[in-house]
């Protein structure tokens, strides 16, 4: 895939092509490695306070030094009080249902459930790939077992995408990194031979021939979330585990022909799988690239093998965040900065360093940008930016402390101030504004699912419901995501857990969405939890970063 995912070929992998069955193999079982007891870490400062730059003094510190505050019961450790009405919270009606939803969409191997298929929609004339178990998708429903204490689906899954990680990985005779993660898999029951078959997905089935780039990054984020609800190192300290984490950071890692600190990614590798013109450096792609380098940083043990890495992330976060936070950031200062940019500039004083041409800027921006509030846009690169809000990208960057405390401030005071614009009558625009007419004809291809205000082009998606509670809890304003919460739910269940709404408000169910959608069943499930008992953040937050702070002050909306 591009500069990111060649010429990592390995040794020792089996080459059985994309499907193999697991039965016939001398399935390495890793659960036999992961019987030691589990630890529980009482910590006196976690890693989220502590700066890189302590850490990458101190290099030879174990793994013992893992941002981890252990509380039973599944719940994890988090400095936010939980609710007090927790044990007489009167749950909404749909909550018993969305479990229930939540629970036949299992997907077992060899008896063990190891993940969830992405819709559970058999009236749907064609199954295509959602009758698989995607490694994002599943990401919500693993989060939703965690919260509710039951660990060992994760566990499992975790087990598995790291097993098929091993795998020998070709496309069209192209041999893929060895540390790239499936984008899916699938489980063959043969009921004759009494056999269990996997099959996995590396994007040569996918729409587009695309080969994933979240995957890894994802895998990371839910090992950090895994350890940090159970207080289960034993996983995260295998050394299988510890190869898979290295061999998905060799891969981003890699020295290419890019200069910047930044991930350069094909179109079509992200939660946005249709061309819709996020290729390069898009904002979804850069946060979880930081969340990721993170969590892997409080996770690589600090041996011969993990030291090197550490270091190489250390310095790849202090570039990435600097980079991000300076260079994506808009508002409303920031945008009349740039309508006055003067054009072709030389040399290091240059202050519009990437040559952009204010005429093109898009019209809806000076209207869509409030007076208070910003957000990181969806893309630079030299002689272009683009303007659009993408969801994810930005609830990522707050969740990771890729953004300063001002900015996560704005970005929530930007959802507020354009909540009809953002939110409308269901959560949550995936992207605003959509592409249209002409403009949609020559960027998507005249893909037609992707008409305006449809699918991945403007299109509202309930799953984005946990995304934005936790955003919205980790900025200390929980009356938005109520708001939200309360809109799905007029809605969600009657309409059978949508994939996905169309329309400027988000009015319509999508006219190609799939009925019992699970990570839209998910998505609602965390977000109601995570408000109930906000605690639960913990295990997908990270604290900022002192050290990261950028020394350019950007506007006054930076300090709401």
């Amino acid at each position: 895939m591009g500069v990111e995912l060649g010429g990592m070929e390995g040794a020792g992998l089996r080459n059985v092509g994309s499907h193999c069955s697991l039965a016939e193999m001398d399935d390495f079982n890793l659960s036999r490695l992961l019987d030691k007891p589990k630890l529980n870490i009482e910590r006196q400062r976690s890693f989220d306070e502590r700066s890189l730059s302590e850490l990458s003094i101190g290099l030879a510190r174990g793994l013992d030094h893992l941002d981890l505050t252990y509380s039973p019961g599944g719940r994890s450790g988090f400095d936010t009080p939980s609710s007090s009405a927790r044990n007489s919270f009167e749950p909404h009606p749909m909550v018993a249902e969305a479990w229930e939803a939540l629970r036949r969409s299992l997907v077992y191997f060899r008896g063990q459930p190891v993940g969830t298929i992405a819709a559970y929609d058999h009236a749907s004339e064609e199954v295509l790939n959602y009758d698989q178990v995607f490694v994002r998708d599943f990401v919500p429903s693993a989060l939703a077992f965690l919260m509710n204490g039951e660990p060992d689906i994760v566990k499992n899954f975790l087990l598995k995408t790291l097993y098929l990680q091993g795998w020998e990985k070709r496309i069209d005779r192209f041999k893929l990194g060895e540390g790239a993660m499936p984008a899916s898999f699938k489980v063959l029951h043969d009921p004759v031979r009494k056999t269990d078959t996997l099959i996995a997905d590396f994007g040569e089935s996918a729409i587009g021939r695309v080969a994933p780039v979240d995957s890894g990054f994802w895998w990371i984020i839910l090992l950090r979330a895994y350890t940090k609800s159970t207080g289960d190192l034993s996983l995260a300290e295998t050394p299988e585990c510890q190869k898979g984490m290295r061999l998905i950071l060799a891969l981003c890692l890699s020295a290419g022909f890019d200069t910047f600190p930044t991930l350069l990614c094909a179109d079509g590798c992200s939660m946005i799988d249709r061309r819709m013109g996020i290729y390069g450096y898009p904002i979804e792609i850069q946060a979880l690239f930081f969340m990721a380098l993170r969590c892997a940083l409080a996770m690589l043990k600090h041996d011969a093998e993990g030291k090197e890495f550490v270091e190489r992330i250390v310095k790849r976060l202090h570039a990435l965040s600097y980079h991000m936070r300076s260079y994506f950031w808009l508002d409303f200062q920031q945008l009349n900065d740039i309508y006055r940019f003067k054009t072709e500039e030389y040399s290091h004083t240059a202050v519009n360093k990437f040559n952009v041409m204010p005429d093109s800027i898009p019209e809806w921006v000076f209207d869509f940008m409030p007076t208070r509030g910003g957000y990181f846009i969806g893309n630079v690169s030299p002689a272009g930016m683009d303007f659009r809000w993408f969801a994810l990208g930005n609830f990522v960057a707050i969740l990771s402390s890729l953004t300063t405390p001002e900015q996560s401030a704005a970005i929530m005071d930007l959802v507020e101030s354009r909540w009809e614009e953002l939110v409308g009558e269901m959560p949550l625009k995936i992207c605003y504004p959509a592409i249209e007419s002409h403009e949609w004809r020559i960027v998507t291809g005249c893909d037609p699912k992707n008409t305006r205000w449809s699918y991945h082009n403007g299109g509202s998606w309930p799953v984005l419901l946990w995304l934005l509670t936790a955003a919205c809890i980790k900025t200390g304003r929980p009356q938005i995501a109520r708001r939200a919460i309360d809109l799905a739910e007029t809605r969600l269940l009657k309409d059978n857990w949508p994939e996905y709404y169309d329309g400027k408000l988000g009015r319509y169910v999508g006219k190609q969405a799939r009925k019992l959608q699970t990570w839209s069943i998910a998505g609602y499930l965390v977000a109601k939890m995570m408000l109930e008992d906000p605690s639960h953040l913990g295990m997908i937050s990270l604290e900022e970063d002192k050290q990261m702070k950028p020394v350019i002050k950007r506007s006054s909306s930076w300090t709401c």
